[in-house]
């Protein structure tokens, strides 16, 4: 194919990333299991790349685990979403930053359903004034939070104290990048290169001096599923899906894995102890477990942030590892160190503890 065949094909899977002024939206999951991610996305975003980024403290969930475990309905959710939007409309704010995918998704849903049903956004406004007292505008962009990160992927790299090079070696390190399923694969349009060439992560990874391994279940859900997980009896096929990527993966001696989804970080990183305990296997190099990394946790160490102010720590697999190979200098008896030398609570049954 020709060069501009190509680049016209490939120009209609981008989509609109603002440059500045974002209203963020934080993910329960994320908070919960990667405090760090969340505080340094605002950190790297306002402080190394002079941004304007606005939260407001009355941001709620979005209620998506509820809806998608059948439990909200889908008016009830319409509703607490455009009192999202209320809110950034009193703030002045136009472009929304969500922090979770599945959030993503759902703001992602919504705004389609308004668009080609107009008759549910009436419904919608006069549901939350009814509530509220409130009014709001539609959002002209909504990103997620990699998108954004994506879009200043380049600049990050300029600004970089290490790559994602092996410094023994001066090879780059092997990356797998898994795309949350809730950022494109139900609406392709709203994500980096649609669901067939998700490119969000990809683009971070190859900027910033890695190799991305394409193995056989690159696409594969990680396993996470509401329905499946929420549901003791059902938990078996969520291990499953996420043995099935790691079976996968092995072979190509990955060392690291970068997700874009919260939950599928949590999944994908504590279903590798699971496995451990119910099986005794260890997936990784040398078996010490694959880490995994939220794609915040691996910009914030691109510009030289400590890991454990990021948060590597409360990872069930540890990195020490792969700070080594980045060159990374990181104490392992810091990492439960509080800022004012106490000790912070140590998880047991860490995998390359």
């Amino acid at each position: 194919m020709k060069p501009e065949g190509k680049k016209r094909i490939w120009a209609e899977y981008q989509k609109e990333i603002p440059d500045d002024h974002f209203f963020y939206v934080r993910s329960c999951i994320r908070q919960t299991f990667f405090a760090g991610s969340e505080q340094y996305f605002l950190k790297i975003l306002r402080d190394d790349l002079g941004k304007d980024v606005y939260e407001d403290p009355r941001h709620t969930t979005c209620t998506g685990i509820g809806y998608h475990g059948d439990v909200v309905p889908f008016e009830t959710i319409q509703a607490v979403v455009a009192r999202h939007f209320a809110l950034a409309t009193e703030a002045g704010y136009k472009h929304i930053a969500i922090s979770c995918v599945t959030s993503f998704g759902i703001y992602s849903e919504i705004l389609e359903t308004w668009k080609h049903f107009p008759e549910t956004l009436e419904r919608t406004r006069e549901d939350l004034y009814k509530a509220t007292g409130r009014t709001f505008e539609v959002p002209e962009t909504i990103s997620h939070t990699s998108d954004i990160i994506y879009k200043f992927r380049d600049e990050i790299a300029r600004k970089a104290k290490y790559n994602l090079i092996d410094i023994a070696t001066g090879k780059p390190l092997k990356v797998v990048e898994h795309i949350g399923c809730h950022y494109s694969k139900m609406f392709p349009k709203y994500g980096v290169g649609g669901a067939e060439f998700p490119h969000v992560l990809v683009g971070m990874i190859e900027s910033w001096g890695g190799d991305i391994i394409d193995y056989p279940e690159r696409r594969h859900c990680c396993g996470f599923g509401f329905r499946q997980y929420l549901v003791q009896a059902n938990r078996g096929y969520s291990l499953f899906a996420s043995r099935k990527k790691f079976e996968s993966m092995e072979p190509y001696r990955p060392d690291m894995i970068i997700a874009n989804c919260p939950g599928c970080t949590m999944f994908m990183d504590r279903w590798q102890y699971t496995i451990k305990e119910i099986e005794g296997i260890t997936y990784g190099s040398d078996e010490r477990g694959i880490p995994v990394l939220t794609y915040e946790e691996v910009a914030g160490l691109i510009l030289g942030y400590n890991p454990w102010e990021l948060g590597l720590q409360y990872h069930n697999v540890q990195s020490l590892q792969l700070l080594r190979k980045m060159g990374i200098k990181a104490d392992p008896a810091e990492r439960f160190l509080a800022k004012d030398g106490s000790r912070l609570p140590e998880p047991a049954n860490l995998i390359n503890g």
